[in-house]
């Protein structure tokens, strides 16, 4: 059996993240503890940390874990297809596999857990309080989704499951992406870098990644590794323009990934070809409006405007296989991997708040 305690990290307040002892649980039937050996940072991590998206509660963060099932119990095991030893993905939303919604597959919208239950982001006052990877252990509630990951897949590089995941999701599913598509990704992050990669597994016929100055220099010369045909920094050129000039028209699919980039969704617009699809899956903030961007446009080129949020199983699935193929480098991405000791100046780089420029790939090991 592991030991009695866990260490964890507690966010108790934006920019306090607090290391604490938690007591394993007493485990059922239905539920099971993972040893987190790996979890993945995005940029809901560090925007957690700011304040940003703040829940007003202390909370354990951390949504993309990888680990090590400690213990199970026997109903658990049979629901979720897994055993003690095995080395599971753990899905950032719960399912209560009844609802409309969950048998719908959309389990993100789940009646009875929705946004309220996404692991890394629960009261740690709710018992048992290891919700979230930033911790040595996890605790996987009944409503749990896991995904077994390959054997000889890295553990670091499994936690792209998420990241990539959403990529296959909003680069492909949602505006069902087809052969010889001309695709746009706005935002050379880790996840813009994953939705290229998305996109030209699904057969994209080009593929532009766009980004904005110095802090996207390095991604945006990685981007071609990951799928892009043509890179753009829309500080020195014209996205459209340059697209224009590479294809003869514009895009069949924009699919926008920046954060708290108003301006990047009038691009979004002004690249989407009439008839086109334009994915909305970065956020904006709060309050803010989008510089340059005219509504009639929508109007005047008939397009499609599709919100994403989260990611599903059968997208998973398609990211771990896609990992573990190796058929894109990403067991080589700019990453930084730190103990639990150095999590907050990690999420402060991440953040902007630190003269380092931010690694491609964050990730805790606990």
């Amino acid at each position: 059996m592991p030991q009695a305690v866990a260490q964890a990290l507690v966010l108790e307040a934006p920019r306090r993240l607090v290391a604490r002892e938690l007591p394993l649980p007493t485990l059922g039937d239905d539920d099971a503890l993972v040893r987190v050996v790996a979890c993945g940072l995005c940029g809901t991590d560090h925007e957690e940390y700011t304040g940003e998206l703040a829940g007003g509660f202390a909370f354990v963060p951390g949504h993309e874990t990888v680990g090590v099932i400690e213990a199970i119990g026997p109903r658990a095991a049979q629901r979720w297809g897994v055993a003690a030893g095995d080395r599971v993905a753990v899905e950032v939303f719960q399912s209560c596999r009844a609802c409309p919604a969950c048998r719908a597959g959309e389990y993100r919208r789940c009646e009875r857990h929705g946004l309220s239950d996404m692991y890394g982001f629960i009261p740690v006052d709710r018992e048992p309080g290891l919700w979230g990877g930033y911790a040595e252990y996890q605790y996987l509630a009944p409503d749990s989704m896991v995904l077994p990951v390959p054997d000889d897949l890295d553990p670091i590089v499994a936690t792209l499951f998420n990241p990539l995941g959403a990529g296959i999701r909003w680069a492909t599913t949602v505006p069902a992406t087809r052969p010889g598509d001309v695709v746009a990704v706005l935002g050379p992050g880790i996840r813009g870098l994953c939705a290229a990669a998305a996109a030209k597994e699904a057969g994209a016929g080009f593929v532009m990644v766009t980004g904005l100055g110095a802090r996207d220099a390095e991604r945006l010369a990685l981007a071609p590794k990951f799928g892009a045909d043509l890179a753009v920094d829309v500080s020195v050129d014209d996205p459209v323009a340059e697209l224009t000039r590479a294809t003869g028209g514009l895009a069949d699919v924009v699919v926008d990934v920046t954060a708290r980039a108003p301006a990047a969704f009038a691009q979004a617009i002004a690249l989407a070809r009439p008839a086109g699809t334009v994915v909305v899956a970065g956020t904006r903030g709060f309050g803010t409006s989008a510089p340059g961007f005219w509504p009639d446009m929508i109007v005047l080129k008939e397009l499609r405007i599709l919100g994403a949020l989260g990611v599903d199983v059968v997208a998973y699935r398609a990211a771990l296989d896609l990992l573990a193929s190796g058929r894109y480098p990403f067991a080589s991405l700019p990453r930084r991997c730190v103990g639990l000791d150095e999590a907050e100046d990690l999420l402060a780089t991440m953040a902007g708040e630190r003269d380092d420029v931010p690694p491609v790939h964050g990730v805790l090991t606990p």
